[in-house]
């Protein structure tokens, strides 16, 4: 018989997928990404600055803004000089790196995933679905914890219920992946992004990019927590489990309830995670506290340097952790899982590189400024406004993660250009930078670039062989619609009522 003849007929739907996986494998590393991007910035600064292309400066009256031309000889010159500075001054290669000190502890001594397990585990049946999205949408304080540790635990879990395991896998995934941008806490993720934007931001307005708010998605991110977690118990219990129908797989492993050293261990990390933010309040909250500043609150040192703040708050729970449970048993083994943490940042560091010289680029060569005022005239002269250019960037933006997967390497390709054109139509930086946070975290489960992705597969296939790609994908879709859905209905109620969206962060620029 021939082979093609019996082969399963591919939908419309399968074959748009199998494009999405062609095209984006054919794109390069997001290193060599960013290196073909920053040269193509050079090559563009000489042919537009060879026109004669220019515009006038929205702040400043009388001043004409003209491209730099990275070509000439004071271009060359600036290219070889600032090389360094342009990595070492890169605002998310620190940012990221400080928190990440606080974070591996926290990871690398077990508390994180010892917290995820115990709060599965220790859920009633009836809120067991609820508690693996609940647990997946936490899990992004360690960016791949919720990965290796929640998605094979939701199916064992569902499993030892006789539910379908991959119900349990897809609604883990579902928390990890789609909700990953939410959070009750601040993540690494709020000032690896802030510094994007802020940066993004000084090109027009450097006034403002010096009141950037890193927490300035905190209120609206916080509260999508419990809209994700909704949205995803619904949609696993409703559409997800019943399309799977009922396993037949046979009986799986069990879960190993917490040892009682790791059920300690958790106690005092948590009363130390109390005691941690009491002493930061008493260095904010009084008048005397010298984190408090001369002004207000939210315009204190302490929102400005949010930081060090993060590495606290998860440097001493994790080592309270690890030298209960034993995992940490000297100083020397601090210094170690800090050092393991850092080695896994050599690729980040890496594509920080090309990245700082590709932004570095994009604001000397003023392209960012011109692309801006450029841009929002003729989004302007479109007509397309409010709820429909919202719209419109989201669409652009879940569009361009289906490809290139790392939240932060899209930012630093889309911020320099969106940013600026949003703050010209009235939308603060830190309001462009949530609608992109929605974007991308939605469409994470559905793309086949996603680091994690192939992981999942795995271990799906652990209970169906068959499952792949598409299985997978087709599982995912309808929670990409529901957070979609959910997610900006949500957005357009937070902008009608007029609500912050961080501390002292309004929706639209302050008018002058």
């Amino acid at each position: 018989m021939n082979q093609s003849a019996s082969a399963p007929k591919r939908t419309l739907f399968m074959r748009i997928l199998d494009g999405i996986e062609r095209i984006g494998n054919k794109l390069p590393d997001p290193v060599m990404l960013f290196a073909i991007l920053a040269l193509l910035i050079v090559v563009i600064s000489a042919i537009l600055s060879s026109i004669g292309l220019s515009v006038e400066h929205p702040l400043k009256p009388g001043e004409t803004l003209t491209v730099y031309n990275l070509l000439s000889k004071e271009g060359i010159a600036y290219i070889f000089e600032n090389a360094v500075a342009n990595f070492t001054n890169f605002a998310p290669l620190g940012t990221v790196l400080v928190t990440m000190l606080g974070i591996g502890i926290a990871e690398r001594s077990g508390l994180i995933s010892t917290a995820l397990r115990a709060l599965v585990m220790s859920a009633p049946r009836q809120l067991m679905t609820a508690a693996l999205v609940f647990g997946g949408v936490m899990s992004s304080m360690a960016s791949d914890a919720g990965y290796v540790v929640l998605t094979p635990l939701g199916a064992v879990l569902f499993a030892g219920m006789g539910r379908h395991p991959i119900a349990g896998l897809a609604a883990a995934f579902a928390g990890v992946s789609g909700g990953f941008s939410a959070n009750l806490l601040l993540t690494s993720l709020d000032p690896m992004l802030g510094e994007l934007s802020r940066t993004a931001a000084a090109t027009l307005d450097p006034a403002y990019a010096e009141s950037f708010n890193l927490a300035g998605n905190y209120y609206f991110m916080a509260a999508s927590v419990f809209l994700i977690t909704i949205i995803g118990t619904f949609v696993t219990d409703k559409l997800v489990e019943p399309r799977l129908g009922t396993y037949t797989g046979g009986t799986q492993e069990k879960v190993e309830k917490l040892k009682p050293e790791e059920v300690r261990g958790l106690w005092l990390s948590l009363a130390s995670f109390v005691a941690t933010c009491v002493v930061l309040a008493l260095l904010v909250v009084p008048d005397w506290g010298p984190l408090r500043g001369t002004g207000d609150i939210v315009s204190s040192p302490f929102f400005k340097h949010l930081v060090p703040v993060i590495l606290i708050m998860f440097l001493v729970p994790g080592v309270v952790y690890g030298v209960v449970t034993r995992s940490i048993r000297s100083s020397r083994d601090v210094s170690a899982q800090m050092s393991d943490t850092m080695a896994t940042m050599g690729s980040y560091i890496v594509l920080a590189f090309f990245a700082a010289q590709f932004v570095a680029y994009f604001g000397k060569t003023n392209l960012g400024m011109i692309l801006a005022i450029k841009g929002a005239e003729f989004i302007q002269n479109s007509g397309v406004t409010g709820i429909s250019l919202i719209l419109i960037f989201v669409l652009i933006s879940g569009v361009i993660n289906l490809f290139i997967g790392s939240a932060s390497a899209k930012w630093a390709i889309m911020a320099p250009v969106f940013v600026p054109i949003m703050m010209q139509l009235g939308y603060t930086p830190e309001f462009t930078q949530l609608v992109y946070r929605i974007a991308d975290s939605t469409t994470n489960i559905i793309s086949p670039l996603l680091p994690y992705f192939a992981v999942v597969i795995a271990f799906a296939q652990k209970y169906d062989k068959k499952v792949g790609i598409g299985t997978l994908i087709s599982t995912m879709v309808p929670y990409t619609i529901a957070f979609t859905i959910g997610w900006l209905i949500m957005l357009f109620a937070w902008m009608f009522l007029g609500w912050e969206i961080g501390p002292g962060t309004s929706i639209f620029m302050p008018i002058k």
